[in-house]
């Protein structure tokens, strides 16, 4: 008797095979149990799917349909599945963007590239129409992650179009001198405060940490005529220094000897007239003792004269008015006996 669930009219299975019915069965049992563990593997995927991790480093952005809900902070999260979405951003590390230079490896000696791009981005025309080579650095946070992700399209991109351009604007307010030398901690305060100042008016949602300045410098075809007159300036500059310091030694020095004259004057015209008075007040004592005693005055006056004047002599010949012949004695007596004058 054939099978009417066989198309073929007869069990393949042979007539002790398994029935049709049977077969349907087990086909009904298998389906379950195959649903069953699609239901059990869409559960585990659902609950992986439900929790998300946030690195230290990093916060995260999360959107209910689409729209903007909450910011999460490092942690373990749940979110709901196929209805939030979760948006990762590097907002608690420092990132930076270079301008006229790439890096390509950074290790012990790190390399760096640079293309035409690159060299487009450095060549800067400053305010006395030079031409100068700048390389800078922006170092930047994601400050506010709904800004970053929602308010503008590419804020990074934008960050780098305005970096640029606030460059160029502070530049052109410098001469070469001062880019290359002087004018470079000014020109990077300066292009920091323009810069956050631009990012804040365009809800970037990003903030400027600093800016550093890599490398300035002329190009290089007028490189060899601007390190002359480079050098130029410094021994300027040095013979600007020598000379000020010889005048700060030597004008001092003058000043000073010149006081010590003037006082010099002063002491020898108080000196003078205290002499001068003092030989006044002496002549004046002098002439009292005078007029009391002439002869004895006289004499004491002649005495003093010839013991002044015979000290000073070395030689001296003393002749006795009675005497009829010349008998010469030299004095003093020892100097004369020293010199054999004497026996």
């Amino acid at each position: 008797m054939s099978d009417n669930n066989n198309p073929f009219g007869q069990n393949p299975f042979g007539d002790n095979g398994p029935s049709g019915e049977d077969i349907k069965n087990s086909l009904k049992k298998n389906s379950f149990f195959i649903k069953l563990v699609l239901l059990i593997i869409l559960v585990i995927a659902g609950l992986n799917m439900s929790y998300y991790t946030v690195e230290a480093e990093e916060v995260a952005v999360i959107t209910t349909f689409g729209r903007y809900t909450n910011t999460q902070q490092p942690g373990l999260h749940f979110k709901i599945p196929l209805v939030q979405e979760v948006y990762k951003l590097k907002a608690k590390r420092q990132l930076k963007q270079e301008f006229g230079f790439r890096t390509m490896s950074s290790d012990v000696q790190s390399e760096y590239s640079r293309g035409k791009n690159a060299q487009s981005e450095s060549l800067m025309l400053t305010g006395d129409l030079n031409v100068a080579i700048v390389e800078w650095i922006v170092h930047y946070q994601i400050s506010d992650p709904f800004q970053f992700l929602f308010k503008i399209r590419g804020s990074e991109d934008t960050l780098r179009v305005l970096s640029e351009s606030t460059m160029r604007e502070v530049i052109g307010d410098y001469s070469v001198t001062e880019v290359l030398t002087s004018g470079r901690e000014a020109i990077l305060q300066r292009a920091k405060k323009r810069l956050a100042e631009l990012c804040d008016n365009y809800e970037t949602g990003l903030s400027i940490q600093r800016i550093e300045l890599k490398d300035s410098a002329p190009p290089d075809t007028v490189k060899p005529s601007f390190n002359e007159v480079n050098e130029a300036e410094q021994e300027r500059d040095r013979k600007q220094n020598e000379a000020l310091a010889m005048y700060n030694k030597e004008i001092p020095k003058a000043v000073g000897e010149a006081q010590q004259t003037i006082e010099e004057a002063f002491g020898f015209a108080i000196e003078r007239v205290n002499e001068a008075k003092g030989d006044v007040a002496r002549f004046v004592a002098l002439q009292k003792e005078y007029e009391n005693s002439p002869s004895v005055t006289r004499t004491r006056l002649y005495f003093e004269t010839m013991n002044d004047i015979l000290s000073k002599v070395e030689k001296k010949i003393i002749v006795d008015e009675d005497s009829r012949g010349m008998v010469p004695m030299l004095f003093p007596l020892d100097k004369g006996a020293a010199q054999g004058g004497l026996k």
